[in-house]
């Protein structure tokens, strides 16, 4: 949901940038272009894979591994240690690949043969009906592909997405996804005129619910508390529609399988906070029951609990869990 960017250099900004960092920016799309042109080059099975190998090799000498193993001790606390350990090796190799994918998005739809769809059906309804919908899920397996079943559906929606801080690498994002189908980009933090009139349009809008936002209301997820954004459940709430929710499942060999699930309905009452705050649960629930059915596919690197879910973590730990590090 967009928040605030304040972001105020370069060429999206207010005031001149700075030649240096002008200069940085450029290198890094270069090299930013130039990785995604080899990774097409690969093809889309060693791509994938060499992005997995990286992280599965990389990411657990990172310092967020920490944030990940604390993510899965919150999360599952009764699963044994050496579990929660494959479990987040795993998770990094699924994180390569994600980001790898990126650079061959475009053979991930469903008309490249490696996506399969199931209830395909409830997004022609949405497209027919000529209304919006609020269409929801989280950060699971590749969550981008979510996107393209959206685009190769024909619900005209758009598509929210935090921009990069290199303007330059942000568009050789946009790029990247246009070659999909996305046309339709409502950047968070300047984008939410863009998403109220695309809505009053009929154009639906998608959206990832499972990110920390400081300023959001408190509901659980996995029996902690959790600050979500109120976006979706308010629009759908606003429009008087429902929040459609997707899933997405890694397949092997770079497949995979998404799922439209029956829709959310946030129930107007007398108190609107209290059936906003009902919309955003269940969307959080929703997204933990995806989570708990394959959570080596989540993004597990988010710090996604409030500081003081983390600190009771660590004053519960037992004292050798403390002295072989945070786990």
């Amino acid at each position: 949901m967009p928040g605030e960017d304040t972001r105020a250099d370069g060429p999206r900004g207010g005031r001149a940038t700075d030649w240096k960092q002008d200069v940085i920016w450029r290198l890094e799309a270069v090299g930013f272009q130039a990785l995604f042109a080899f990774l097409r080059l690969l093809g889309v099975e060693r791509a994938s894979a060499l992005g997995g190998w990286l992280l599965r090799s990389l990411g657990p000498l990172t310092g967020t591994q920490k944030t990940v193993m604390r993510n899965l001790r919150i999360a599952f606390p009764e699963m044994p240690p050496d579990r929660r350990e494959a479990l987040a090796r795993e998770q990094w190799d699924r994180t390569g690949r994600t980001f790898a994918e990126l650079a061959v998005m475009d053979q991930l739809t469903p008309a490249g043969g490696r996506v399969e769809v199931v209830g395909m059906e409830r997004l022609h309804a949405l497209r027919d009906s000529g209304r919006p919908a609020v269409l929801i899920s989280g950060h699971l397996a590749n969550f981008e592909v979510m996107a393209a079943v959206i685009m190769a559906s024909g619900v005209p929606c758009q598509v929210t997405y935090r921009a990069a801080n290199n303007p330059y690498v942000d568009a050789l994002i946009r790029k990247s996804r246009e070659r999909y189908g996305i046309r339709l980009f409502a950047p968070k933090g300047d984008g939410t005129r863009d998403l109220m009139a695309g809505m009053k349009r009929g154009d639906s809008i998608a959206l990832l619910v499972d990110q920390k936002y400081n300023q959001g209301p408190e509901v659980e997820f996995f029996g902690q508390p959790v600050n979500a954004s109120p976006g979706a459940a308010r629009l759908a709430l606003k429009f008087g529609t429902v929040m459609q929710p997707l899933s997405v499942v890694r397949l092997p060999g770079a497949r995979f399988r998404v799922t439209a699930h029956e829709p959310i309905t946030v129930r107007e009452t007398e108190d609107k906070a209290a059936a906003v705050l009902a919309g955003i649960q269940a969307a959080n629930r929703f997204v933990e029951d995806r989570v708990r059915e394959v959570p080596e596919d989540w993004f597990w690197v988010h710090k996604r609990w409030p500081d003081r879910v983390y600190a009771a973590l660590e004053a519960a730990a037992p004292s050798a869990e403390r002295r072989n590090g945070p786990q």
